[in-house]
C-alpha cells in the first residue's frame, strides 16, 4: 500500500573492514520533506528484525542510510525492509535479500614486504590474505601485482 513513487530506490549495501556495514538508498521520486523512512533488517532467518540503530540523514532529516558495526556474514541470506511515512499516511515498502558475502570490499592484502637482491637483480614480494569473516581458504584469493619502474 501507499502512494506510487514513495518507496526508496537505489537500495545498496557495503560490509568494509571485516564488520562495518553500510546501507543507503534514494528518497522515492514523490516523496515530500516530511517523507520519513526506517530500516528494519534480520541478518538470517532465525534472527528477529531489528531497526537501524545508526541512520545517515540528508538536508532535510530524511533518513536514507543506516551504519551497522559488528556486522557477522557467515553465507547467510540477511532481509532488509525500508518502509515510512508522511503526513502520518503510509508510504510504499520496499523489500530486499541479500547475500551478505556478495556485498563485501576486502581489505588489501596484509604484510606485504619486497625484498630485493640487487646482485641476481631478482625481488621476492610476499604478503598475507585480506582479513575477512567469511573465507576459509587462502587458495581462494586471486592477486594481482603491478610493478612500476621510478
Amino acid at each position: 500500500s501507499g502512494m506510487n513513487g514513495t518507496a526508496i530506490e537505489n537500495f545498496v549495501c557495503v560490509i568494509f573492514n571485516v564488520s562495518f556495514m553500510n546501507c543507503t538508498w534514494h528518497v522515492g521520486r514523490t516523496a515530500t520533506e516530511d517523507t520519513q523512512y526506517f530500516l528494519y533488517w534480520r541478518p538470517s532467518e532465525q534472527e528477529d528484525s531489528t531497526e537501524c540503530q545508526n541512520y545517515i540523514k540528508d538536508n532535510c532529516g530524511r533518513h536514507t542510510g543506516c551504519r551497522f558495526q559488528n556486522v557477522t556474514m557467515e553465507n547467510k541470506v540477511a532481509y532488509f525492509l525500508v518502509n515510512g511515512s508522511r503526513s502520518g499516511q503510509n508510504i510504499q515498502s520496499y523489500e530486499k535479500r541479500i547475500l551478505l558475502y556478495q556485498i563485501e570490499k576486502l581489505t588489501p592484502p596484509l604484510n606485504v614486504t619486497v625484498n630485493c637482491n640487487e646482485a641476481s637483480h631478482r625481488c621476492s614480494i610476499s604478503w598475507q590474505p585480506p582479513r575477512t569473516s567469511h573465507v576459509k581458504r587462502n587458495s581462494c584469493f586471486k592477486y594481482e601485482i603491478v610493478i612500476e619502474n621510478k
